[in-house]
C-alpha cells in the first residue's frame, strides 16, 4: 500500500471532517512507523500553532524594513533577462518565464506551512524569554 499522501496526513493533524478515505489512511498510519512519525509530527505543529496566544506574537517590524523589501523586490523585477549564448546551431531556446509560485499548491500545504512558520516563530520567542530570565 502507498504511503498516506502528506496533504492527507496534514488534514487529519489538523482534525478536519473525516472523508471517505480515513479508515485506509488510519490502517496504513497504524502499520507504517514513517507515516505515523510524519503524522505526529504535523498534529504537534497543529497543537503548538493553535496553543499561540496574543504575547506569544512577534511584533510587527518598522516600516522601514517593509520599504527595503519592496525596494529590494521592485529592483529583482526590473533587472532584465540574461540571454544565453548564441552558439549559431539553431533558435535561441526561450526565456523562461517569470515563475508562479502560487501554482500547485493546495490549500492543506498551505496549512501546513502557516502551522511550520507558526510553530517556529513560538519557539523563538520562547527561547528569547528563557534567556533573557
Amino acid at each position: 500500500m502507498p504511503h498516506v499522501d502528506p496533504a492527507r496526513l496534514v488534514e487529519l493533524a489538523l482534525g478536519n471532517d473525516a472523508a471517505h478515505d480515513d479508515a485506509g489512511a488510519l490502517q496504513h498510519v497504524a502499520a507504517c512507523g514513517r507515516c505515523r512519525e510524519e503524522l505526529h509530527l504535523m498534529t504537534r505543529v497543529v497543537m503548538a500553532a493553535r496553543g499561540v496566544e496574543e504575547p506569544d506574537l512577534p511584533t510587527p517590524p518598522p516600516a522601514r524594513v517593509w520599504q527595503s523589501i519592496a525596494q529590494g523586490l521592485a529592483e529583482e523585477a526590473a533587472e532584465p533577462a540574461t540571454p544565453p549564448p548564441d552558439h549559431g546551431d539553431g533558435p535561441p531556446p526561450p526565456i523562461p518565464a517569470a515563475r508562479d509560485h502560487t501554482r500547485g499548491r493546495s490549500p492543506a500545504r498551505g496549512a501546513l506551512t502557516l502551522a511550520l512558520v507558526l510553530a517556529a516563530g513560538v519557539a523563538v520567542l520562547r527561547h528569547r524569554r528563557r534567556r533573557c530570565r
